[in-house]
């Protein structure tokens, strides 16, 4: 049976424990998805409209602005930080806000940013984002549904639409990689390994790890020389140590390499860590999956809003 295109949730068996287990596509083909929808329908090309903004986002959000917004003179921030920011900023003449939904935190701090006197900029994925009545622009990128917390499609064509690079040449990557891929399900520790120069997108993949498999299997991600310090101390032979652009010939017992393309930008890298990732969730059981509906119903009570396993 197809696993649904997410339009809508299908319970398709009662496990355990009082869990459901959704009938949800899995990380990987959620990049697939996203990358044939960029190469149908381009991403809004990304220019600042302030010489020196304030970028600021909640989780993924923070980290894709300062991948997008990299060697520039911007300042940046999430939702706890932002207020010291500012304070502490000189020169800031506007806010870039980036966030999927609009909803959530983002309508409380476009709120609070144009109380300090700032102009607003949000970069979203919905053309009915609740932060788009305070913005004064809105920047509306396209997306497919996708599992709540995924947000793939959406931080991918942004930061597609600031660096260009070809939907369809990451999918001719995706598809080398996947014959050379291992057996994930023979380990529960996985350790990925990127270039220096992709600091940020190492942060995206920890919380890809944290989503989808919680405490459950132990994810973590170095830059080549972060690795370097006394990270390695105690070993595990079920640990797998994965050298995405990096050739990892010292650390772990386990290994597996796989290069980026020259001139790789941060879009390639998080594309194919995704991937990868996606293909270790689908080695395992759906943790993901037996926990997001209950989850969602929980954080809906958090943030006061209706949230739910799927994202149209």
């Amino acid at each position: 049976m197809e696993r649904l295109p997410l339009s809508k949730k299908t319970i398709v068996k009662k496990r355990g424990n009082n869990t459901m287990t959704l009938n949800l596509i899995d990380l990987d083909e959620c990049v697939i998805r996203a990358l044939d929808l960029f190469a149908k329908k381009q991403p809004p090309t990304i220019s600042s409209p302030y010489k020196k903004p304030l970028v600021l986002g909640s989780g993924n959000a923070a980290v894709t602005g300062r991948i997008i917004f990299n060697n520039t003179p911007a300042v940046f921030a999430d939702e706890s930080t932002f207020e010291a920011t500012y304070a502490s900023a000189k020169d800031v003449d506007g806010c870039i806000l980036i966030s999927a939904s609009g909803g959530k935190h983002a309508p409380l701090l476009a709120k609070r940013i144009k109380e300090l006197g700032l102009p607003v900029t949000l970069f979203t994925n919905n053309p009915q984002a609740p932060a788009r009545t305070i913005a004064d622009t809105t920047l509306v990128f396209p997306k497919n549904p996708e599992p709540y917390t995924y947000n793939t499609s959406t931080y991918l064509g942004m930061i597609l639409g600031k660096t260009r690079e070809d939907p369809t040449s990451i999918s001719q990557e995706l598809a080398r990689i996947k014959p050379t891929l291992p057996d994930f399900s023979a380990y529960n520790a996985f350790v990925i390994l990127v270039p220096d120069k992709f600091d940020a997108v190492r942060e995206l993949f920890l919380t890809k790890f944290d989503e989808l498999f919680g405490p459950v299997i132990n994810g973590r991600v170095f830059t080549e020389d972060q690795v370097k310090h006394a990270k390695t101390v105690v070993p595990s032979d079920k640990e797998l140590f994965i050298g995405l652009g990096v050739e990892n010939t010292l650390w772990g017992t386990h290994r597996y390499n796989t290069q980026l393309p020259k001139n790789a930008g941060p879009g390639t890298a998080m594309a194919i860590g995704y991937y990868i990732i996606g293909h270790i969730q689908k080695s395992h059981p759906p943790y993901f999956k037996d926990n997001i509906e209950a989850y969602t119903q929980k954080i809906s009570r958090v943030f006061g809003e209706t949230i739910t396993p799927i994202v149209d």
